[in-house]
């Protein structure tokens, strides 16, 4: 099997990181939070906003300002054609 040099030299890396820390994850967030802060530079959080569940596809969109834009296809047709409201089922 092919062994990168690289990879090898990371997850040495990573793993004398753990053991300073004796594994404990939270002893490890902690201390990279603290890198965070100390390093001075903007933290950008790219998590999604929570948006609108849409009727058509069930999944939350983000489309902020947008949603008050939007008008359903049926609206569309029964504005061009008013006797189609005879033709839906309620």
């Amino acid at each position: 099997m092919y062994q990168d040099a690289i990879v090898e030299e990371i997850h040495k890396i990573r793993e004398e990181y753990s053991r300073l820390f004796n594994h404990d994850l939270k002893a490890i967030f902690a201390d990279l939070q603290k890198q965070q802060a100390e390093s001075g530079r903007e933290v950008v959080n790219l998590s999604r906003k929570r948006g609108i569940t849409t009727r058509w596809s069930g999944r939350a969109r983000d489309i902020g300002e947008d949603a008050n834009n939007i008008v359903p296809p049926g609206k569309l047709l029964l504005e061009r054609d008013p006797s189609l409201t005879n033709n839906l089922e309620t």
